[in-house]
């Protein structure tokens, strides 16, 4: 098959023939038809993540169809449509049998602990509790990014940080992931205000539901706190830095929630003080688990939720060492999908 290939951290990949992946016992093997681009894709690639072994294929938002059924696994066959999970749990542990898939001590996950899905094929491991199968009006393109950036937000808005309506909700950094959360977030009828750097990511932040957008700077805590007439309930760093923690707890107001989204490889200084003192909760949040997935389709069928509509471009396979390259030096505006 053909895949991206990381042989070294930082150095873009290239595009080569390898081995197909054998199919596990309890597992799958499915025919990409769609992965997104994702910037813990980029953080991989940098070496951030001490899970990833060289060489590599990374990729871990995917959809397609099942190739190859392992031995144990029933209920599925080939043919099936089908996403999954980042987080692959092993469905057997403490956790994963008090339903908190994705934080099971166990899991794999494609794209970091082995190969990902930046190939024509990849495994899904424990198969029964992580393959989530696909309605078949949902395209392939729009079902891959439910897998990661999607999912994760409708987790972290809906079901960590219980967001309702009538509630401030700010979120900091507008890429798939926060645009995500922009989208779910509006639609639980938050009065969402969205933050970036980016012009066009606040341009896009608007269209999916942002009632008010900040240019992230200086004084982009003092504008929210106007905004909101002295802080948010709800925060959100959907990105994953020190800078965008410190503002996002000073745009709390007394008893505001924090949601943690994005990854902080380089770690974060906290003010512990400013927690106690004003009772603030930091929430981290880490995708979710294949069982919780019927709710957030349910809307997307319904057409409450358009997670179409984030998708600004789809690229090919021989194209993505170029687009990963690019994500050093930011965002893009919206999801970049890739077609196998």
């Amino acid at each position: 098959m053909r895949a991206v290939v990381v042989e070294r951290f930082g150095v873009v990949p290239e595009v080569r023939e390898v081995g197909r992946p054998g199919v596990p016992v309890g597992g799958v093997v499915v025919r990409v038809q769609a992965t997104g681009l994702c910037r813990s894709d980029w953080h991989g690639w940098q070496g951030h993540d001490s899970d990833i072994v060289l060489p590599h294929v990374p990729g871990h938002e995917l959809a397609g169809t099942i190739a190859e059924v392992g031995d144990g696994v029933t209920g599925w066959q080939v043919g099936d449509r089908v996403t999954t999970p980042f987080i692959c749990a092993c469905g057997t542990c403490e956790q994963c049998l008090a339903g908190n898939h994705q934080v099971c001590p166990n899991q794999l996950q494609p794209g970091f602990n082995y190969w990902g899905s930046f190939a024509e094929y990849v495994a899904v491991p424990f198969a029964e509790v992580n393959l989530v199968r696909l309605p078949d009006e949902l395209e392939f393109e729009t079902a891959a990014g439910l897998g990661c950036r999607f999912a994760t937000s409708f987790r972290a808005v809906r079901q960590v940080g219980k967001v309702v309506a009538g509630e401030d909700v700010v979120v900091f950094g507008c890429g798939g992931v926060g645009l995500s959360a922009v989208m779910i977030a509006a639609a639980l009828d938050a009065r969402v205000i969205a933050v970036d750097t980016n012009p066009g990511a606040l341009e896009l932040a608007r269209a999916y539901g942002a009632a008010a957008t900040v240019q992230a700077g200086p004084r982009a805590v003092e504008e929210i706190r106007e905004l909101t007439g002295g802080g948010a309930q709800v925060t959100m760093d959907a990105l994953g830095s020190n800078e965008i923690v410190q503002q996002a707890l000073l745009a709390l107001r007394p008893r505001g929630r924090h949601l943690q989204v994005g990854l902080l490889p380089a770690g974060v200084q906290l003010d512990v003080s400013r927690l106690i003192g004003q009772e603030l909760e930091w929430l981290g949040s880490h995708g979710m688990a294949a069982h919780a997935y019927p709710e957030m389709l349910e809307l997307v069928a319904s057409g409450v939720l358009k997670p179409a509509d984030l998708i600004a471009r789809t690229i090919s396979l021989d194209e993505v060492p170029a687009a990963l390259d690019a994500l050093t030096a930011g965002t893009p505006a919206g999801v970049t999908v890739i077609r196998p």
